[in-house]
């Protein structure tokens, strides 16, 4: 369904980001992208939509495949319509908009207008605590934004969803919410994910398979269930291996892990 292959991503036309990243994400399946802050897992998400150019960006080499088309150079708004949408870092609600005017900024790429007021009931159907609150959204607690972001996102009709840190700055009891929001998604709407998200543990639980990024590159990939009994991945992202050991300079997996760099 989606096939990235190769690519590389630079900024200010100097400083490369992403060095010859390669990931397939099929379809029906979620798909988690992990790995430390700053490894390029946002940047790989906006190279898929196009919205590098926004900040300076540019994937200078390799090529991004949809349902078999190359994306790479395509348009955001071509990509949305193509059914890739981003559900962004952050939440990126318009604060003095209602939730209405704010779903319906998702459909702007649409062309069956009529359909939209039907839309917008079923995502309320899906949210049922959007439809309680009246108002603008900039008034809604950090968990019901991400519930009217990722609402916004199925008004496009989207194929597969890319979600970057959706529990970013949620309590742990949102946190789990959201994710169960994602996993039905997945499974009642049948919407593919691509999942960035630094809670390593709830990503490979939820996904089917994963990948683990270090600066740039793809170091690590395979079943997420196998991934989380790794040795490295436990050390590095889970919080402890075998050994409770703390630092990296004491574990002989650092020596690997030095490797992936």
């Amino acid at each position: 369904m989606l096939k990235i292959k190769n690519i590389e991503v630079v900024y200010n036309e100097v400083v490369l980001v992403i060095k010859g990243l390669s990931l397939e994400v099929y379809k029906g399946e979620i798909v988690s992208l992990l790995g430390a802050n700053g490894a390029g897992k946002s940047t790989t998400l906006k190279s898929i939509s196009g919205l590098l150019k926004t900040e300076d960006g540019e994937t200078t080499k390799g090529n991004i495949f949809f349902e078999g088309n190359d994306i790479t150079k395509s348009n955001p708004a071509d990509i949305v319509k193509n059914g890739i949408f981003q559900v962004m870092e952050g939440r990126r609600c318009i604060a003095d908009m209602t939730i209405e005017e704010n779903l319906r900024l998702g459909a702007h790429t649409r062309s069956d207008r009529k359909m939209i007021g039907t839309n917008i009931e079923e995502v309320m159907d899906f949210f049922p605590r959007l439809r309680e609150r009246k108002g603008l959204s900039g008034y809604l607690s950090g968990g019901e934004q991400q519930m009217l972001a990722i609402g916004r996102a199925l008004m496009a009709k989207p194929k597969i969803i890319l979600m970057d840190e959706p529990s970013m700055g949620l309590s742990p009891m949102l946190v789990k919410e959201v994710f169960d929001i994602i996993k039905k998604l997945n499974k009642d709407l049948g919407i593919t994910i691509l999942l960035v998200e630094q809670n390593a543990k709830l990503a490979l639980s939820l996904s089917s398979r994963s990948y683990i990024m270090e600066n740039g590159k793809i170091v690590m990939e395979g079943k997420s269930r196998d991934l989380i009994e790794n040795e490295d991945v436990k050390e590095f992202y889970l919080g402890g291996g075998k050994d409770n050991r703390k630092s990296f300079k004491d574990l002989k997996s650092y020596k690997r892990r030095k490797r992936w760099l």
